[in-house]
């Protein structure tokens, strides 16, 4: 009886997984498939030739990078003079005429410059963690005193968690929009309010046209767009905190601080490893905002990876070698990911 009631079960448990082992293996799993046996051919969106197998070309061109260091020559002064160009070096080593640096830092009398035949790529990842470090404390920070915020019993607090949770679902492409107009640098609200307070019709930062301004304005605005997801992810944790635990703490002598660090906190443990975790790997596949306010400028600034590939694959029509980008970052954001989750809970169990 019990082997025939189990057998049931699991005929009922395969019948409610079935559709969705089924989405799963047509729109992630055989993707992923076909552009991982893409990633080992030539293959091009619009081409007379025929698509070939390649081999490891693909993975060649991508990941290609050497360190070369190089003499920094000083005058009598200690002045740095500089170091020969990157077109001596080349002719100099013929070895390297496939390599462009990507980055290069000057330490004592040595220059290191990272030389990938594909720099982009690197400057891109690059960008890509940048801005998940910068949009993680912001966007978790908000959606976490947000929360708080809407907790309390206060009236109103229903009205203020709709408009608080009114960003994210408006569409990506619309708030990036209307973000690049309150960021212009002529008739931008924002440098508009800076120019009233500060009385100066001069100030106002080239917030998307300065290379140093414009990943961190990207941050805020994806961080004030998405923060309200959080927002009630953190809202539910928090109902979920016995009444008592607060009232305990507050008659042992605890002020708000303490209760926030002794209880709301361990209380809300597994629910900031989730928002971590969702919150970071949605950074890291930032595409639209910059396809519409920085098509990857200036100076490729803010280009992701996510762009880079997207570029390649359909700007340029190098399907292969788009697939090659994507797979990889796959694999790093997989190991990322599962790092970031044993460290975070390793952190929260002490």
């Amino acid at each position: 009886m019990t082997t025939k009631f189990g057998q049931e079960n699991r005929w009922v448990v395969g019948m409610f997984a079935a559709p969705g082992l089924f989405l799963f293996a047509v729109f992630i799993l055989l993707p992923l498939l076909l552009a991982a046996g893409a990633t080992f051919t030539d293959h091009r969106l619009i081409s007379p030739e025929p698509t070939r197998f390649i081999g490891l070309d693909n993975y060649t061109r991508l990941l290609s990078a050497r360190v070369i260091v190089l003499d920094v020559r000083h005058s009598a002064g200690e002045q740095a003079e500089g170091a020969p160009t990157w077109r001596q070096v080349r002719a100099a080593r013929p070895e390297l005429s496939a390599y462009r640096p990507a980055f290069q830092v000057d330490f004592g009398s040595k220059r290191y410059v990272l030389a990938a035949s594909d720099p982009l790529f690197y400057r891109s990842l690059i960008n890509t963690f940048l801005f998940a470090l910068l949009v993680l404390p912001l966007q978790c920070g908000a959606a976490l005193g947000l929360a708080i915020l809407v907790n309390q019993k206060l009236r109103g607090r229903i009205f203020f968690r709709t408009v608080y949770f009114a960003p994210v679902v408006t569409s990506m492409v619309v708030a990036s929009i209307v973000w690049s107009f309150l960021l212009n640098t002529d008739r931008g609200l924002i440098n508009e309010l800076l120019r009233v307070v500060l009385r100066n019709p001069d100030v106002g930062p080239d917030w998307l046209g300065d290379p140093v301004l414009a990943l961190p304005a990207i941050a805020l605005m994806s961080a004030w767009q998405g923060a309200g997801f959080q927002m009630l992810i953190f809202l539910a944790g928090l109902q979920s905190i016995s009444p008592e635990q607060y009232e305990a703490a507050t008659l042992m002598g605890a002020n708000a601080w303490q209760r926030f660090v002794h209880v709301t906190l361990p209380g809300l443990r597994n629910t900031i490893i989730f928002v971590l975790v969702s919150t970071t790997l949605l950074a890291f596949g930032l595409f639209t905002q910059v396809d519409v306010m920085t098509q990857g400028g200036p100076l490729d600034a803010t280009t992701t990876v996510v762009f880079h590939a997207v570029r390649k694959a359909f700007a340029e029509q190098d399907i292969g070698y788009g697939s090659t980008i994507t797979l990889v970052f796959f694999m790093i954001v997989l190991g990322f990911s599962l790092l970031q989750r044993t460290l975070t809970a390793k952190g929260a169990a002490r």
